[in-house]
């Protein structure tokens, strides 16, 4: 609004100080006044545009912020377990890119379309009293301009959504070919692979340039129509001047604002397919809301007595969309400081259960219990401090030792670390290394063995000192010198703990104090599950 205002005083202040000077025979002096102001309106105008672009970018970098935070605190919502039924290029995408693109609409498109609704009708209020003639070209002709971009607009809001679509798959394509490298090499498929990823990224320089030539020849027509109402409205003018009907200080007000009459329409044209690549954004950041909140969002209350935790599974089923059923009407209870080893079949429920205790699921009925309290009413983000959890595969980030064993400390203890260490037989490993815990491993364990890592993700568990412990057959895929050392260090881990641990050789079931089996979705009899399923 300063910035429209900005614009018809100077235009005011032009037109008199050239009536003054060229008609009414005045000089500079005369028109002092009207210098100054014209001076300060010029540097008003010029302020006024710089708030506009700053404050515009402000606010688009707030909802930036906010959105992002609210898909991550949505993608925290759906849990790893949702998470892993979509593409993660697609999630990256939608976070990073889709976060990113949705920036121009609130920094360009918002402001472009206030100023294209004030400032031409501020302009048209002002020159009615001056010529209604001029007035009237105004109102007959700017409808045009938005006409013709909406009218271009929707077969750009297909291509934009389409644009969007390649990036993802795309993004999905790259990441599943780095993920993968090892295996595509290993089986000369890196060239296939390479070739269709250069294929769908050809097929997204095909839309972006579709895209891009709709919008070049938007822009054209929008100029053009602009351009040829400006020439109307001075043809007009310059005739009625000819003719002595209008005044030249009246005259050349019109003149001087009828460029900027049409500037902020032509402005939300090229404005407008920001809009479009946002909506076109936007629908991979739907696609993300639309994902089940799988994960259990908790509650407020504390854990109860936390140095002895006892779990009791109340008729748990847990049912996926599509009708999967992942546990049918499964009871069974952990005491305070017992060690339970889940056998049984793939498929038949095991990591499930792990899931719904480590809340990364919600059961779809039934109920899991901490200390006698619903799961459900606990504070997550407590009850998993109260958690060493050891997975199959241990996720290895890239960084120090130090980082990867307290990932959740900013300075971990260094007194801590050795006796973590020491506890999961990795401190011999370490200590060999020349910067010992600062030393950096690459992400997925680059530069450490096998049993190595998995003995860093024991070391993790020792050092959270947790009551509970969660296993998820931790010697899966070692040697027998691997295993064993592994093996030793749960047997240093467990007593005193509370433990929920998969297990698939005996090594393992034997250091548990009970048995529970699990044949599709239900509990079953672990004695002759344990001769089919078990491995010496």
């Amino acid at each position: 609004m300063a910035t429209g205002l900005a614009v018809i005083a100077q235009g005011f202040l032009v037109a008199r100080i050239l009536d003054e000077l060229i008609f009414r025979g005045r000089t500079f002096s005369d028109v002092t006044r009207e210098l100054v102001l014209l001076a300060a309106v010029i540097l008003a105008r010029a302020g006024a545009v710089w708030a506009t672009d700053r404050f515009a970018f402000s606010a688009a970098a707030v909802v930036m912020r906010s959105l992002r935070a609210h898909l991550i605190s949505r993608v925290e919502r759906i849990g790893p377990v949702g998470l892993a039924e979509r593409k993660t290029g697609e999630t990256v995408a939608a976070i990073a890119d889709g976060v990113r693109a949705i920036e121009p609409y609130y920094s360009r498109y918002i402001p472009a379309s206030v100023m294209a609704t004030l400032l031409p009708l501020a302009i048209f209020c002002v020159v009615l009293p001056f010529d209604w003639l001029s007035a009237l070209v105004f109102v007959v002709t700017a409808p045009l301009i938005p006409v013709f971009m909406i009218l271009i607009g929707e077969g750009a809001e297909k291509l934009n959504q389409r644009q969007w679509g390649r990036l993802q798959r795309m993004s999905g394509h790259l990441l599943d070919a780095v993920q993968g490298l090892a295996t595509l090499k290993a089986f000369n498929a890196a060239r296939r692979m390479t070739e269709q990823v250069a294929k769908v990224a050809d097929a997204y320089r095909r839309d972006t340039m579709a895209v891009l030539r709709i919008a070049f020849l938007s822009s054209l027509v929008l100029e053009f129509f602009a351009t040829v109402s400006i020439a109307i409205v001075a043809v007009l003018v310059g005739f009625r001047l000819l003719w002595g009907e209008i005044g030249y200080f009246e005259g050349l007000f019109i003149l001087l604002l009828a460029p900027e009459f049409y500037l902020p329409l032509r402005s939300m044209g090229t404005a407008y397919h920001a809009r479009m690549e946002a909506i076109g954004a936007a629908e991979g950041i739907v696609a993300l809301e639309d994902v089940p909140a799988l994960a259990e969002p908790g509650g407020a209350q504390a854990v109860f007595r936390p140095e002895r935790i006892a779990i009791s599974f109340e008729d748990v089923e847990l049912t996926f969309a599509g009708g999967r059923r992942a546990l049918d009407g499964v009871s069974f209870q952990v005491a305070a400081g017992e060690a339970v080893a889940l056998v049984g079949p793939s498929g038949g429920g095991k990591s499930s259960l792990l899931n719904l205790l480590l809340g990364f699921v919600q059961p779809t009925s039934g109920r899991v219990r901490v200390n006698g309290v619903a799961l459900g009413a606990l504070d997550m983000a407590e009850w998993r401090s109260m958690i060493g959890y050891v997975p199959q595969a241990p996720r290895i980030l890239s960084g120090t030792l130090a980082a990867n064993i307290a990932p959740q400390d900013d300075t971990p203890d260094m007194e801590r670390l050795e006796k973590a260490a020491r506890q999961a037989d990795l401190f011999d490993v370490i200590a060999r290394l020349p910067d010992g815990f600062d030393t950096r491993i690459g992400e997925g364990g680059a530069g450490l063995s096998g049993g190595e890592a998995h003995r860093l993700a024991l070391a993790r568990a020792f050092y959270r000192d947790a009551p509970v412990i969660v296993l998820d057959e931790p010697t899966a895929h070692l040697d027998r010198d691997s295993e064993a050392r592994v093996q030793a260090a749960i047997a240093r881990l467990l007593p005193g703990r509370t433990a929920l641990m998969v297990a698939h050789r005996r090594a393992t079931i034997e250091q548990a104090g009970r048995v529970v089996g699990l044949r599709a979705g239900r509990l079953a009899d672990p004695a002759g599950i344990a001769e089919e399923e078990v491995a010496p």
